[in-house]
Formats: C-alpha cells, structure tokens, sequence
C-alpha cells in the first residue's frame, strides 16, 4: 500500500488566505474543528484506501462543508492539486486544474455527487480522457432538471 502524504490545518488556512488576497473575496474560517476533521479522516486507510478517494474526499468536503467563508471551491481545487503534488502526482495537476474549475461549480450546486466526483476524479489520474459514459453522466448531471 502506497505511503501518503498530508497537510495540516495551518497550511490549508494559508493557502486559503492566499487565494483570497490574489484573486478576491472575503477571509474568514467558519467551522475550523471541521477542516481539521477533514483533514484528519481523510488519512483513515479504510475508508480511503486509494490516492484517488483521498483525493475525492478532500474536493468534496472543502468544497461542500464552507469551512471558509468565502472561496471555498477555489481552496478544494488548490488544497486537491497540493495534495497530488506532495504525493508524487505533479504530471496529473494541470489536468485537474482545469477539470475541476467547472466540476467544482456542480459539486457546490448539488449536481455532481460524491459519487460522480470519484469517477472524474479516477479518470483524471488514470485516463487520457473521460470515457463516453462517464462524459454523458457529466453532461446529464449538469443538465438534470431535478437538480435545479
């Protein structure tokens, strides 16, 4: 099994801080105890066994759980690409990146669940490109009228 690395609540609070002084927005920490929890479980091995569910689980829960006042989609895409870059995963970032600044979005509007995410999230780490399922499961989470 795969050693991982991990950040603390310090340098989440910070990369979070510089993201609001570069692009906007209000600092702020709403619900610290629960980042620290996230970051916390996130290394529990049986509940994450892999790179790409710890990876799910931190985007999902940053962006989900507003531990911050504001930016807290663009800190779960900064916090996840941090966190492949210190586990080895630098060739994967720019993809993530770029995936993510819309993913991100649906993810906060309850368009793309948990589920979903995991799916991206293994394609983006594992695959050149989304496969036809998975790019029609995206397209109809986004566009699902029951999502609205």
């Amino acid at each position: 099994m795969m050693r991982f690395n991990y950040f603390d609540v310090a340098h989440a609070v910070l990369v979070h801080d510089g993201i609001i002084k570069q692009s906007g927005g209000a600092l702020g920490i709403i619900h610290l105890r629960l980042l620290d929890s996230v970051l916390d479980h996130v290394k529990n091995d049986e509940y994450y066994p892999e790179l790409e569910h710890k990876l799910t689980h931190i985007l999902f829960s940053i962006n989900k759980n507003h531990c911050f006042q504001d930016g807290n989609k663009r800190a779960s895409i900064a916090l996840s690409a941090y966190f492949l870059e210190i586990n080895k995963c630098t060739f994967k970032i720019n993809r993530f990146i770029s995936e993510m600044e819309n993913i991100a979005v649906d993810v906060a509007d309850n368009r793309i669940d948990k589920e979903l995410l995991f799916e991206i999230v293994y394609s983006i780490i594992y695959e050149e490109d989304y496969s036809e399922e998975l790019k029609l499961k995206i397209i109809s989470a986004k566009t699902s009228l029951h999502n609205e």
